[in-house]
């Protein structure tokens, strides 16, 4: 098994982190794991994206061109890697701020209205964690608890006090792939 991700956003919107997320829960879980970050130089606003790579064998290469999902958190993310999915791949649309459906057949899409839920919850910076746990029970990776588990070891000191806000947002992205 390989799965290839790749999260894209812009700045701010905890691309990075979300990827790093991932990569915790796959790593505590016992698979191989790459994540490699690229964002703009920007301090908020810019492009921000991450690959992030799950293997139970060793990665041959960190490089991602056709990855097997995607988490697309605004417009110019989706027009980037809704094409390059591969057929058979998930794609998970944060619907509050991409007005557009996907045009694919071959693709599984998730659509969450993920900064209106975050909104909801209280920060907007939560729909990171809302489409990651989206995507997640959209494709098994790593289950949905690892999710949470890598949050409780390794969210730092600082961001503490959003751990309960972090584990409803998991929470709630998992329910919008159940129903």
């Amino acid at each position: 098994m390989q799965q290839e991700v790749i999260i894209s956003g812009f700045g701010g919107q905890g691309t990075l982190f979300a990827g790093q997320l991932l990569a915790y829960a796959a790593m505590d879980n016992g698979y191989h794991v790459t994540w490699i970050p690229s964002y703009g130089p920007e301090m908020r606003g810019g492009k921000a994206r991450c690959t992030v790579i799950v293997a139970d064998e060793p990665i041959g290469s960190p490089l991602v061109r056709r990855p097997s999902a995607a988490i697309v958190l605004n417009l110019p993310s989706m027009e980037a890697f809704e094409p390059a999915i591969k057929p058979g791949g998930v794609l998970v649309v944060n619907s509050s701020l991409i007005p557009q459906e996907s045009e694919r057949d071959d693709i599984q899409v998730v659509y969450v209205p993920a900064s209106d839920m975050a909104t909801e919850l209280g920060n907007v910076r939560m729909a990171n964690v809302i489409c990651l746990a989206a995507l997640m029970e959209a494709t098994g990776i790593v289950p949905v608890a690892a999710i949470e588990q890598a949050l409780e070891d390794h969210l730092p000191e600082r961001h503490r006090k959003l751990l309960g806000m972090n584990r409803e947002a998991i929470r709630q992205g998992a329910a919008m792939v159940e129903s």
